[in-house]
């Protein structure tokens, strides 16, 4: 009985060893998930780029796309929501199109 029990101890511990590193390594993977790159330009001059460039009155969404591009959506003057894509490093608007 007690091997039996030390067994089940020790499976217990290696378990739960193999479900903490999972997690870590799920958690590290998401945390690293869509992240500007070294060398891109700030979110704040991905707005700035939109607005200027392809004509935005508002961004209602822009995030880091690990493909090397901001991406996000927004309304221009005529009052339709369209999408886009800025080229990370360059700033270039790489897509506008509507939503």
């Amino acid at each position: 009985m007690n091997t039996i029990h030390k067994w089940s101890e020790k499976m217990i511990k290696k378990t739960f060893a193999a479900l903490i590193a999972t997690a870590g390594l799920l958690s590290a993977g998401a945390a690293l998930a869509d992240r500007p790159g070294a060398g891109w330009i700030t979110i704040e001059k991905a707005i700035e780029v939109v607005k200027t460039k392809a004509g935005y009155v508002e961004v209602y969404e822009i995030e880091a796309d690990n493909d090397g591009y901001w991406k996000g959506e927004g309304r221009k003057a005529d009052g339709v929501v369209y999408e886009f894509r800025i080229d990370g490093a360059s700033g270039n608007v790489l897509r506008d199109q509507k939503d």
